[in-house]
């Protein structure tokens, strides 16, 4: 009777790791939901420049955790790992929050707080990520039945942190005024640090084994050094300055992390291939891991379009009045969290149900990338044939989050499964590092393919200057490099400058010109708006350009010209302390990926249907001969 008492119940542990987890995952999903809005609207960084960051920054997140398990395994255990992690990553929260409190007044130092923060970003979530969920199983005696559940709810843990994350974040910081943006990194940090407190208070008393043992602590083969505080300490700078060096090369110096993430595959695919001490059989099974992980890749790339493109087109290609409120473009981040929760146990149950015609792993996942291909088909309908500028209907991008969560409920957990059930065991951390770094590719391949995103107008620079360098009388500044024109025209206004050179991703100055510029006549526009209103740019005459308003701060007062006959616009920004000049192309040459044009919003959407869908309908192909070689 009270064996079946203590079937029937779930330790306490599993709650503490469920709170522990859903705080971090509040934090991790609330900053990510405002990041790329920030980076455009505050830090004044291009699409094109802020997704490829984007990328890099997503893509080490899934990487920093082989490095982060294999120190917790050997020194810290799982306990000590959790905190130092978190602790690290609420640090990086409120280093970001400094940044977007001085990058009006002090840019040039809030841009390197920016880097510092997301490599902190970066590497406390390599100590919690691979940390928190082995923990989990860890609970239950080996051939519980009830470990199944107890993810299932851990899971839950997740997805509740997930949608109350960019919710809240979102709510305060993403207001429609940049300066907001610091709240939404101190609403972050303080979740961290609460998931950090819930590990302290509880972990000793409820993390325990069946044995009644504490789980997670510090292996008995762990050297005595490796614990020692001035250690920790000096191995956790060495590796914040290295995350920090890593995004910060991979964004401004050398884009690398691709042919790191590729080395790495090459790496573990031949140490176990080359493993003489597995059997033919083994190595078949591990070919099939392999195989599905690279197919992984096409279905994170356009589902991690979320923080990136898809925000993008929230902000500005959605309708999100709501009566009198207008819905945070950050908001929509919630949606894949709600839906895993709402639909999860809709699968759980249909599996079941199918009993003996349940499809096979690698059909499933190969469903999965068919639902994601459908999402963007939707989408792509919702947007076909609607002009610039007009904004569709929040159901369009609704129903597409409703089903990428399908497809992802039917490709992550079973993936994940399939490599734990293939995996030899002499290689099983290995094998799934395999998978954790084709995520990490998939990632990074999103923020490649989120800045083939469309744009009707393109700010091709951005130009600051301090307001003590401004002359009222003549409208003289020193600027830096400047990439326009000799001559503006209509109605003989001048630009005379001395050098040309183009710098589009950075507001630190490289060198000091002389700018002189006569502004006036009917081509001048002043407006105290921070909203952007898009207009054809075949009709940017001049009735346009009187209502023309660009995104800047509320105090600012705009100035407003044509550059390079007609096809570039100049919009000078006059703040309380600096002011910014910013250049926007009216006529953006369109992209393209392996010669497909990418016109219109339609076009950028139905590149994603094509990706998944090809890579489902291969998937599918290969299904029976896969499942042929599981059973090897």
């Amino acid at each position: 009777m009270n064996d079946s008492v203590v079937q029937k119940s779930h330790p306490k542990g599993l709650y503490v790791l469920f709170a522990t987890e859903m705080w971090e995952r509040f934090n991790y999903y609330g900053m990510r939901a405002i990041l790329i809005l920030f980076m455009t609207k505050a830090l004044l960084f291009d699409k094109a420049f802020a997704s490829n960051l984007y990328g890099s920054y997503t893509g080490l997140v899934y990487l920093t955790p082989l490095l982060g398990g294999y120190i917790a395994d050997r020194y810290w255990g799982n306990h000590r790992s959790i905190i130092t992690g978190g602790l690290v990553m609420a640090l990086g929260e409120f280093v970001l929050f400094f940044c977007s409190s001085l990058y009006q007044s002090a840019p040039q130092l809030s841009s390197v707080l920016f880097f510092t923060g997301l490599g902190l970003m970066i590497a406390g979530n390599g100590f919690f990520k691979p940390n928190i969920s082995s923990l989990v199983g860890q609970l239950y005696p080996d051939k519980d039945n009830r470990k199944d559940a107890a993810y299932t709810i851990f899971y839950m843990g997740i997805n509740v942190g997930g949608a109350f994350g960019p919710f809240l974040c979102g709510l305060v910081g993403d207001t429609g005024n940049p300066a907001d943006f610091k709240w939404s990194f101190l609403v972050g940090g303080i979740g961290m640090l609460i998931s950090v407190l819930v590990q302290m208070a509880f972990h000793h008393k409820y993390v325990k084994g069946p044995t009644g043992q504490v789980l997670g602590l510090v292996p008995d083969t762990a050297p005595k050094k490796a614990t020692n505080p001035v250690v920790v300490f000096v191995g956790l700078l060495l590796l914040s300055l290295v995350t920090v060096a890593l995004i910060y090369i991979d964004a401004k110096v050398f884009n690398y992390l691709f042919y790191l993430l590729i080395a790495c595959i090459l790496l573990i695919a031949f140490i176990v291939f080359t493993d003489k001490g597995l059997s033919a059989a083994e190595k078949t099974k591990v070919s099939v891991i392999f195989i599905v992980s690279f197919f992984v890749i096409f279905f994170w790339s356009a589902f991690e379009q979320a923080g990136a493109s898809l925000t993008f087109f929230a902000d500005e290609q959605t309708n999100r009045n709501l009566g009198s409120f207008v819905v945070p473009a950050s908001f929509f981040q919630s949606l894949n969290s709600v839906f895993v929760v709402s639909f999860a146990p809709i699968f759980a149950w249909l599996w079941l149900k199918l009993g003996k015609k349940e499809p096979s792993s690698p059909t499933k996942m190969a469903l999965g990338l068919l639902l994601l291909a459908i999402g963007y088909l939707w989408i792509a309908f919702g947007v076909n044939n609607v002009a610039p500028g007009i904004k569709v209907s929040m159901i369009w991008l609704t129903g597409m989050y409703a089903l990428h969560t399908c497809g992802e409920l039917c490709l992550s957990p079973i993936g994940m499964s399939l490599v734990n059930q293939l995996a030899p065991l002499k290689f099983a951390s290995m094998l799934m590092a395999v998978w954790f770094t084709a995520n990490a590719f998939a990632n990074k391949f999103a923020g490649v393919l989120s800045a083939k995103y469309p744009e009707e107008q393109v700010k091709e620079a951005s130009y600051i200057v301090s307001n003590k360098d401004i002359k009222n009388d003549s409208t003289i500044f020193n600027w830096e490099s400047l990439p326009i024109s000799r001559e503006a025209i209509k109605d003989g206004k001048t630009i005379s400058y001395t050098s040309v050179k183009k710098n589009k991703d950075s507001q630190i100055a490289d060198s000091i010109i002389s700018l002189n510029i006569i502004p006036g006549g009917k081509y001048v526009t002043n407006s105290d708006s921070f909203k952007v209103k898009r207009t054809y740019p075949e009709q940017l005459r001049e009735q346009e350009l009187k209502a023309l308003t660009l995104k800047g701060e509320k105090e600012n007062k705009f100035t407003g010209f044509l550059v390079e006959d007609g096809k570039k616009f100049a919009l000078l920004k006059q703040n309380k302390n600096f002011s910014t000049l910013e250049i926007w192309n009216l006529y953006p040459e369109k992209k393209s990926i392996l010669g497909y044009k990418i016109n219109t919003l339609y076009d950028f959407f139905m590149l994603f249907v094509a990706m998944a869908g090809l890579a489902s309908l291969i998937l599918f192909l290969l299904t029976k001969k896969l499942q042929t070689m599981m059973k090897a």
